[in-house]
């Protein structure tokens, strides 16, 4: 690969970002265009425009965007009209951000001229495979930098030395080993490394940062109703809400009753098996609101499609591939079953648990007619269950014929 002559770098402000920015300049002698995205992680975004200024990034050069409610809207919300959990468990928070943080750095490279864009994931995780497939299927031609796989900075130690040599800050808590890794957005914080690497290890508590120990939380039950629209979640206790304050409203819920948390041991897509402490309690209880309004408004026929079809379109997720074409095909059957996904469901928020208590809709298919135990006037004649039976039964009833026959 050509050296390059500007990079748009996906950078934090944090320790890592800023030797790989360092690197960029000195490795390569280009250009570097700095890409700081606030997906609702939490953090201040000032202190990023400083160090990039401060390590010789031109104002124009420094981009910082507020993409939570794109974020929400256009990723998360179509991730979740799919009940999407990959290994049973995880609702991908770290996964469904990258794609959109790849765009971005991809439309910047358009907007500045840039050739390449550069990441700071290692080359043993995933991060690595979801910003790169989708900077490529954005853009063919663009160049990707991956600095933990080229440099020879493969120690703290190392890093703290070159981050010495070039005048890059080092915070006080930066110069010995961080007891874990975290990445968090609006949907999630995903906490692993150091003190997590034991899976038979408890997770010590000071490692939870949105939610209070299940067993703290308040003592009596909260009661919720979210409202959807064509299987997006619209409001909260009747008020209308954005897609990004909507889920924000949910954390807050979440995380004071305790909500969201998964201890999980997961398949990497590179290989390896990795353990990682999970938090997602607006994503907890968004999925399991969707799942209660599909429960009357969805037919059986496209319900048990769609719980096929979900770990596929997880494993796309998850494993990068977005922006694939089979991604998009799921996406479309799934949006086309949400036509009717409308109505109000009521939950029981309490001590961990969100559990769905009730649910309603103008497009219910759910009929208290046939389903009564009281007199049906007529609505289902229980009669016509008998030659349903029989017909099912057939090639049943020969299969044990022929076993019957043949050991005779």
């Amino acid at each position: 690969m050509s050296a390059p002559k500007k990079v748009v770098l996906a950078y934090s402000g944090g320790l890592d970002t800023s030797i790989i920015l360092k690197w960029l300049q000195t490795e390569y002698g280009c250009e570097v265009v700095t890409f700081t995205a606030d997906l609702g992680q939490g953090e201040e975004l000032d202190p990023a425009r400083r160090k990039a200024e401060l390590l010789g990034i031109k104002p124009e050069n420094i981009f910082i965007e507020d993409i939570r409610e794109e974020f929400v809207r256009d990723f998360v919300f179509p991730m979740f009209r799919a009940n999407a959990v990959y290994e049973g468990l995880y609702l991908l928070g770290t996964s469904i951000a990258r794609p959109l943080i790849s765009k971005r750095l991809v439309e910047i490279a358009e907007e500045t001229g840039a050739d390449a864009v550069a990441h700071g994931a290692t080359g043993k995780g995933n991060d690595q495979v979801r910003f790169e497939l989708a900077a490529y299927a954005l853009n063919p031609d663009i160049k990707v930098i991956a600095p933990w796989r080229e440099w020879d900075l493969t120690s703290r130690t190392k890093l703290i030395d070159f981050a010495e040599k070039n005048q890059i800050p080092i915070a006080t808590d930066k110069r010995g080993e961080a007891p874990f890794s975290v990445d968090a957005n609006l949907l999630h914080t995903s906490s692993e490394g150091k003190v997590l690497e034991d899976p038979a290890v408890d997770a010590p508590d000071y490692v939870y940062q949105r939610t209070v120990n299940p067993e703290d939380a308040p003592n009596e039950p909260e009661f919720i109703e979210i409202g959807f629209e064509k299987g997006d979640a619209v409001s909260i206790n009747g008020e209308a809400l954005s897609p990004a304050t909507l889920l924000t409203k949910l954390n807050e819920l979440g995380g004071k009753h305790g909500i969201g948390r998964l201890d999980l041991v997961e398949g990497r897509f590179v290989g390896m098996k990795s353990r990682g402490i999970y938090e997602t309690p607006g994503g907890t209880i968004l999925l399991e609101a969707h799942r209660g309004i599909e429960q009357i408004t969805l037919d059986r026929g496209a319900a048990h499609l769609k719980d096929e079809l979900m770990p596929r379109y997880a494993e796309l997720v998850y494993n990068g591939f977005w922006y694939s074409p089979e991604r998009e095909m799921l996406q479309a059957a799934i949006d086309h079953s949400q036509h009717h996904v409308t109505g109000t469901v009521r939950l029981k928020l309490y001590k961990g648990s969100a559990r769905t208590v009730g649910r309603w809709s103008e497009h219910s298919l759910y009929s208290e007619a046939h389903v009564t135990f009281e007199d049906d006037a007529g609505a289902y004649d229980q009669k016509d269950a008998a030659g349903f039976i029989q017909l099912n039964a057939l090639r049943l009833k020969l299969l044990a014929a022929r076993e019957r026959r043949l050991k005779g």
